[in-house]
């Protein structure tokens, strides 16, 4: 592959969610947490919200729940988080569920 071609594939590619700043990821984590887990429980397996775990959002892609993130669930309980979240944010959220074992 070409210099010329890997940089602009490089270029292309949107930011990783993992690349937020260590504070800001703290944060996140924080939030997923606390505010997630008021809902979806403090063990993220579920509550008045849907169990979040990873080996359960396992086959979900991180980009289609980061919009859930960030729009929520209309008609449903998940709020939206688009007024208090990037769209990073929610990315850096969702390959966090995708990742982590909340136990």
């Amino acid at each position: 592959m070409s210099r010329v071609f890997a940089a602009m594939l490089i270029a292309a590619s949107p930011a990783m969610a993992s690349e937020l700043p260590l504070e800001r990821a703290a944060e996140l984590e924080r939030l997923v947490i606390q505010d997630c887990g008021s809902c979806h429980g403090m063990t993220m397996k579920g509550g008045l919200g849907p169990d979040i775990r990873a080996e359960t959002l396992s086959g979900t892609s991180a980009d289609v729940l980061a919009q859930i993130v960030l729009d929520g669930v209309p008609g449903g309980a998940m709020p939206p988080w688009r007024p208090l979240l990037s769209e990073a944010d929610a990315q850096w959220i969702a390959e966090y569920l995708l990742k982590e074992d909340a136990e």
